[in-house]
């Protein structure tokens, strides 16, 4: 199967979909799994028994009276219910623990998954999609798998002994009763079938609509600002009837299996009773027989109707089973080399030797780019959208690997040394500042792997977030709501500069980190950058040239290329295309004078 860059083989089958899931995560539960069975068989057993005290109940106590058994058949009957009682709790109980183990596997592995899946798989599906495998998909995999157990294990024999019973009672009523069955199978797997195509379907719907949902409730903000609420309002409509008609074919389809079994479980009771009618008014069969007989085959009708739809279950379950391996079964491109090294950190120094790089297949990012960042320097990439800056930033910690070409750290191929030592050694700041719904501390230490309260602290301080930290409600307590949102922009991004500084790694990775403050901020983040920059190799992308002024050497790329590379007079002396971004930005009023070089004055 082929999704965007991937190719993932998976069998998707009944059989083979059926296998998997009981290789994976049923054998393990085989304990809770043949107990569960067993209580299912006590509980067909009872029903059967329970049907089958209807004839001398009839016969002893009603049509030829026996004291002696006043007492007994009753207290048979309550024996019977306590036992199919008993025996079902046990039995729900044990699927429904075998069926959420099962869920907190699944959830488990598909979570691994996602962390060690390649940026680019990540980003190609979008966080809806995703979250209903989390959800729904695993929802209605447990739902499928305890009714196949049930079915197979109490339903189907309950059916089974009640047919004994009614055999036991008249072979010739019992042929009758079950004729009628095999009729209904073909339909009714035509349908599961066509139920599991309608599923998946519904869920990538379900999908779309949850990824819509997230981006339109996080863009709250511009809908009022530009008052299109009407206009989203109308989007979310036809989301929400896009569901209800999946829906609504989903209903309609498995519903079509109620006419079919009705009629077929309606000509059998209907062809009993008239031939154990007759046979009883001619007195062949005595009353008690025909009701026991009777009582068995209504008995019977609930675990048939339930066998009928455990099919359109089983595959409504297979669908979502079939979504979800198509994430576990992901396999990721960047992983380490079998042979791959720790990374042996030096002064830093990177290097970009011949790089070429494509997202597609039609345009390429970069084009054998050779690039030094000279370690413990700042060097600036600066170019218009599009020109390969983003992408060096992504090549350095493996987010992507290069199609040609080598990328070095202090003169060893990132692509012969483990991704873990590769990431330890690179700090990253952006412009988007990534904030989870926890602690200020919380959120600083995430970089730092058992850092202590002090180390969290010393990092706040170094990056100017100490004395805001301390003005909030709890201080570094301080809850700061879901993607940072208690916090102003500032303040996020110097405690995305805290969280870099306790990581301490030797190479810095600055995308765009100031472009989208106000002025005092923007000086408070420099700062704060100043400090973190020094004794670092540090690689900085700005659109704003004043803020890489100062760089030690600066690359200018276009379309994937380096055209030209120095310092800001060197550049600026050349009159060629940062010259020309540089009269640009002036032009619009910006001054080129580098905050950085205030903040170190």
């Amino acid at each position: 199967m082929t999704d965007g860059s991937v190719t993932v083989k998976r069998h998707t089958s009944t059989t083979g979909l059926s296998q998997r899931l009981f290789r994976d995560y049923l054998r393990g539960q085989l304990k809770s799994i043949a107990v569960a069975v067993v209580c299912m068989i006590i509980t067909a057993a009872a029903t059967a028994a329970m049907a089958k005290l209807v004839e001398p109940a009839l016969n002893k106590l009603l049509v030829k009276p026996d004291e002696n058994l006043l007492w007994l058949l009753p207290l048979g009957f309550l024996l019977a219910a306590i036992v199919k009682g008993s025996a079902n709790f046990v039995q729900t109980v044990l699927m429904q623990k075998v069926g959420l183990r099962m869920i907190a596997m699944m959830q488990d592995q598909m979570f691994n998954s996602i962390m060690s899946a390649d940026l680019a798989y990540i980003q190609s599906d979008s966080t809806g999609r995703q979250m209903t495998r989390f959800t729904n998909d695993v929802q209605f995999l447990r739902d499928a798998t305890v009714k196949a157990f049930t079915g197979i294990g109490r339903d189907l024999m309950m059916v089974v002994f009640l047919a004994a019973v009614m055999i036991q009672l008249n072979w010739e009523m019992s042929l009758i009763a079950l004729v009628f069955m095999p009729i209904s199978i073909f339909p009714i797997v035509y349908i599961g079938r066509r139920l599991r195509r309608i599923s998946r379907d519904t869920q990538e719907s379900i999908g779309t609509v949850a990824s819509y949902l997230d981006d339109v409730f996080k863009a709250a903000r511009e809908v009022k600002a530009y008052a299109t609420e009407d206009y989203e309002r109308s989007r979310a409509h036809e989301f929400f009837e896009s569901i209800y008609n999946h829906f609504l074919k989903a209903g309609r389809t498995r519903a079509r299996m109620s006419p079919i079994l009705e009629t077929m479980i309606g000509l059998a009771l209907a062809s009993v009773l008239a031939w154990g009618g007759h046979k009883t008014l001619a007195n062949e069969i005595d009353v008690g027989q025909f009701m026991a007989f009777f009582t068995a085959a209504l008995l019977a009708y609930q675990p048939i109707r339930s066998l009928a739809n455990l099919n359109a279950s089983l595959q409504l379950g297979l669908a979502a089973a079939d979504r979800i391996f198509h994430l576990l079964d992901y396999e990721p491109k960047v992983i380490d080399a079998p042979d791959a090294i720790q990374l042996q950190p030096r002064d830093g120094g990177v290097s970009f030797d011949n790089v070429s790089f494509s997202y597609d297949e039609e345009k390429s990012a970069l084009i054998d780019t050779t690039i030094t960042f000279a370690a413990g320097k700042t060097t600036a990439l600066v170019g218009p959208s599009g020109a390969g800056k983003s992408t060096i930033l992504n090549l350095i910690p493996r987010f992507y690997d290069a199609q040609s070409g080598r990328v070095l750290i202090d003169g060893q191929d990132i692509g012969k040394v483990t991704i873990g030592s590769l990431r330890k050694s690179i700090a990253l700041v952006s412009q988007e500042v990534t904030m989870f719904n926890d602690t200020v501390r919380a959120n600083i230490a995430y970089a730092g792997d058992g850092a202590s309260d002090t180390d969290v602290i010393d990092a706040a301080k170094a990056a100017a977030a100490h004395e805001f930290i301390m003005e909030l409600p709890l201080g570094y307590d301080t809850m700061v709501g879901e993607r940072g949102l208690r916090l102003s922009g500032g303040q996020r991004q110097r405690i995305s500069i805290a969280r870099a500084m306790l990581k301490n790694a030797p190479i810095l990775l600055l995308d765009e980190a100031t472009s989208s403050l106000d002025s005092e901020s923007e000086h408070q983040v420099h700062t704060a950058l100043t400090r973190l920059m020094q004794g670092r190799t540090t690689i900085v992308i700005a659109h704003r040239l004043s803020t890489v002024s100062d760089a030690d050497c600066i690359y200018v790329l276009e379309k994937g290329r380096v055209v030209e590379s120095g310092t800001h007079s060197e550049l600026y002396s050349q009159d060629g295309l940062y010259a020309h971004y540089c009269r640009m930005q002036l032009d619009d009023g910006q001054s080129l004078k580098a905050p950085l070089e205030v903040a170190k004055a």
